[in-house]
C-alpha cells in the first residue's frame, strides 16, 4: 500500500553535466503531473511525464527539474546575410560621397559587426542529458516511492486496526439482534395490558404482530454482508495499489450501516451502528490519502 503523499530527490553528476529531479506528490482523485523545467528540456516533458506514469497512477505530482551544465559543447555560427548586406551598401555609399577617404572596409571588420555574425550554443538537448535526466527523474521516483511506502504502511496500520473495532461492533450488532423481536413483543404487551386494563392479549394476534415485526427489522443480511466486506478489506490491504477498490468498498461499508441503523428499530442498535458509522467515516479520509 502506498500514500499519495511524498518527496524524492535525484541527482546525476558525470562530466561537468548536473542535473537535479525533485517530485513532490500530495492527494489527487486521478493522475494529474506539473512539470517545471529549463528551455532547453521543454522537449523531454513528455519523456518525463512517462516516467512518472510508470510509477503513479493516482496523485497530484509536482516535478521540479534544474540543470547545470559546464560541458565544453559545440558552438554554432550564426550569419546574417541581410545585415551584412546592409552594411556593405552603406559603405559603398559613404565611399562614392567622399571618394578622398582611405578605404579600409574589409570582411573581416564586416564580421566584428555584433549583429552580422552571432555565436550560438546548441540549444536542444543532446543524448547525454537526456540519459542524464531519466537518471535523476527515476532516483527520485524511487525515493518517492520508498517514502510513500513507508507511509503507506502506517495507513494500512491504523485503518486495518478500525476494521478490527468495526468487526467487534458488528458482532455486538449480532448478538443484540436475536434480542430485539422479544423485548418488542414484552413491550407490545405491557402496552396492551396497560391500555386494555390487563386483559391478557390474544397470543395468536401478538405473535402475528410480532413477527411482522421481526421481519421489518431482520438485520442478518447485512450483517453477513458486513462480515464479507471486513474480510474483503484485510485481504486487499495486503496489496500494492488499494486506493480505488478501498473507496468502493468504504461506500458499501456505509450503505450496509445506513440499512441496520435504519431497521434496527432498537435504541441499542442505533448507537452501535452510530459507532459504526464514526469508525467507517474516519477509514474513509484515510483512504483518500492512498493511492
Amino acid at each position: 500500500m502506498f500514500s499519495m503523499t511524498g518527496y524524492g530527490r535525484g541527482e546525476y553528476k558525470e562530466g561537468g553535466l548536473e542535473i537535479t529531479a525533485e517530485i513532490k506528490t500530495v492527494n489527487n482523485r486521478y493522475l494529474d503531473i506539473s512539470v517545471k523545467c529549463p528551455k532547453i528540456l521543454t522537449a523531454c516533458e513528455e519523456i518525463i511525464r512517462s516516467l512518472i506514469r510508470e510509477k503513479l497512477t493516482r496523485g497530484h505530482a509536482d516535478v521540479f527539474i534544474s540543470v547545470t551544465d559546464k560541458r565544453e559543447r559545440a558552438k554554432s555560427l550564426y550569419l546574417d546575410i541581410e545585415a551584412a548586406r546592409a552594411y556593405v551598401e552603406s559603405a559603398k555609399a559613404i565611399k562614392a560621397a567622399f571618394p578622398e577617404l582611405a578605404d579600409d572596409f574589409t570582411v573581416s571588420s564586416l564580421m566584428r559587426q555584433s549583429d552580422v555574425l552571432k555565436q550560438e550554443e546548441v540549444n536542444s538537448a543532446d543524448d547525454e542529458l537526456i540519459d542524464g535526466l531519466k537518471t535523476a527523474v527515476n532516483c527520485a521516483l524511487d525515493k518517492l516511492n520508498a517514502m510513500r511506502e513507508v507511509e503507506g504502511k502506517k495507513l494500512a496500520a491504523d485503518m486495518l486496526a478500525r476494521v478490527d473495532t468495526i468487526e467487534k461492533s458488528v458482532k455486538m450488532v449480532a448478538g443484540r439482534a436475536p434480542l430485539v423481536a422479544a423485548d418488542y413483543k414484552k413491550r407490545l404487551e405491557e402496552k396492551i395490558r396497560l391500555y386494555t386494563q390487563n386483559v391478557n392479549p390474544d397470543e395468536g394476534r401478538l405473535l402475528t404482530e410480532v413477527a411482522v415485526f421481526a421481519d421489518k427489522s431482520n438485520i442478518d443480511e447485512e450483517l453477513t454482508r458486513l462480515g464479507s466486506h471486513i474480510a474483503q478489506f484485510r485481504e486487499i490491504a495486503k496489496e500494492k495499489l488499494v486506493g480505488r477498490k478501498l473507496d468502493f468498498l468504504v461506500q458499501e461499508f456505509n450503505r450496509e450501516t445506513n440499512t441496520i441503523c435504519s431497521k434496527s428499530n432498537d435504541i441499542t442498535i442505533t448507537k452501535l451502528g452510530l459507532e459504526l458509522k464514526n469508525e467507517i467515516e474516519k477509514i474513509r479520509e484515510q483512504v483518500q490519502n492512498v493511492e
